[in-house]
């Protein structure tokens, strides 16, 4: 039996199932909405269709390393209940996966926050980990 490398985890924080939108708006300024599917202190999940796969992902083929596709991501999180705040990160896709006929999942890790988006994400996601804990 032939050995199935582990592929490796492009995240080293825990992530967290969510349901929020997020707009994700490329350099030429073109904006698209899409779901992140889980959150981390590093980056986000989202999920896309075709034709924004097609809009953010060069002839859809997953980034190369070290030739990502820099984005900027804008979602907000409850800093304390039913007061959310917006989140502006710049980051680089660096992953893409088909997951159904018209769904795609593209991982975007972070690279620099606005003001104090990390603390707000560092909260929000210590937050969801403390919850989920039986």
């Amino acid at each position: 039996m032939k050995p199935v490398a582990a592929k490796p985890n492009l995240r080293n924080q825990q992530r967290v199932d969510v349901a929020t939108e997020a707009r994700i708006e490329k350099p030429d300024g073109s904006c698209l909405t899409c779901m992140v599917s889980n959150i981390s202190r590093t980056g986000i999940m989202i999920l896309c269709d075709r034709e924004a796969v097609k809009k953010l992902v060069p002839g859809q083929k997953t980034p190369a390393p070290g030739h990502w596709i820099s984005v900027t991501a804008t979602f907000s999180v409850p800093v304390v209940a039913q007061q959310p705040v917006s989140v502006v990160t710049t980051g680089n896709i660096v992953h893409m996966r088909r997951i159904a006929r018209d769904q795609f999942q593209l991982g975007v890790q972070f690279t620099e926050f606005e003001g104090n988006g990390f603390e707000y994400v560092n909260n929000y996601v210590s937050k969801l980990l403390a919850a989920s804990v039986p």
